[in-house]
């Protein structure tokens, strides 16, 4: 272990003794020493940290930059009192956009073809599998893209059909129950990844073709590439990204509740709570994401006033 390998891991561990949610650090920061290691480069510095945040392309609006350089400023921090020679980033050097975008709302046409563009488009066996599942699995979910490549293969219980996510945003854990076609989809992911990948370096739900966990600067790229050749969201205002199936998922299951004549409002805890939400104000947001929710909830205002006296 190299000297900022140790001090990553003293600074993590310092950092959940104190109670801290450690998500991104403890995910992007490994890679960032990876790479100071890999240049020869001793301690952090300014130019360092700016070359990696912006090493990789992203989409426009992207918060990924500004989260990696987020997660360099906290531990530079800490080196600063360690070794004089470290240089810590100016705040605001890469900021993190905060504009609200309107999300793309997948339809069923949407997400079977780029399911079925995985295996047209990607020749290895394991990765089109790989990949097939993991769209699948956000669709039918909603989970966020950190939650599913951070899945294990134990955190799939198929006797009671539910998945673990542990300590997810918020630092909340929660059980998300699974749709009998989801649970038989993961098991034949499971099955095939077993025939093609029997011994993995990792116990994460999904492999790489390394045997080793998927991670998010790999999906991104590939499933700009499988959208494109799928054509999913040519013509639109709007760029389909992966936390859009969140969205998606979220205005499918408000959609469905109010053609079913429901009880909305009583039932949105339950959709917050399934979505791993702090509170259920956050999940009124999905409201405004489709025009067929608008109009289903304008209706419904204008039958109140119809039958009040």
């Amino acid at each position: 272990m190299t000297s900022l390998a140790q001090h990553l891991d003293d600074y993590l561990r310092l950092r959940r003794l104190l109670g801290h949610d450690l998500a991104d650090a403890a995910r992007l920061l490994p890679r960032f020493v990876d790479h100071l290691d890999a240049h020869d480069i001793e301690f952090v510095t300014v130019a360092a940290a700016l070359a990696w945040s912006l090493e990789r392309d992203t989409p426009p609006g992207s918060t990924v930059p500004g989260r990696r350089m987020m997660a360099i400023r906290g531990f530079a921090r800490y080196l600063a009192g360690i070794d004089g020679r470290t240089e810590v980033p100016p705040a605001g050097l890469v900021r993190i956009p905060r504009r609200w975008r309107p999300p793309f709302i997948y339809s069923d046409a949407d997400v079977v073809a780029l399911m079925e563009q995985t295996r047209r488009s990607i020749p290895q066996p394991l990765r089109a599998a790989t990949y097939e599942t993991l769209i699948g699995l956000l669709a039918a979910t909603g989970l966020r893209i950190g939650e599913a490549l951070r899945l294990d293969r134990g955190d799939i219980d198929y006797s009671q059909a539910v998945l673990l996510i542990r300590r997810s945003k918020f630092g909340k854990s929660r059980l998300v129950p699974l749709a009998p076609s989801t649970l038989d989809a993961l098991e034949r992911y499971a099955h095939r990844r077993q025939r093609l990948y029997p011994h993995p370096k990792t116990d994460s739900l999904f492999v790489s073709l390394h045997g080793t966990r998927v991670i998010y600067e790999t999906v991104w790229p590939t499933f700009r590439m499988l959208r494109e050749h799928a054509g999913v969201g040519a013509g639109s205002t709007v760029t389909p990204r992966l936390h859009d199936f969140r969205h998606s998922f979220a205005v499918g299951a408000l959609l469905d509740w109010y053609r079913a004549g429901v009880d909305v409002q009583s039932r949105l805890q339950w959709l917050s709570t399934y979505l791993g939400h702090r509170e259920p104000r956050m999940t009124y947001w999905y409201l405004s994401a489709a025009p067929e929710l608008l109009a289903y909830a304008a209706r419904l205002v204008d039958d109140a006033r119809t039958v009040t006296p």
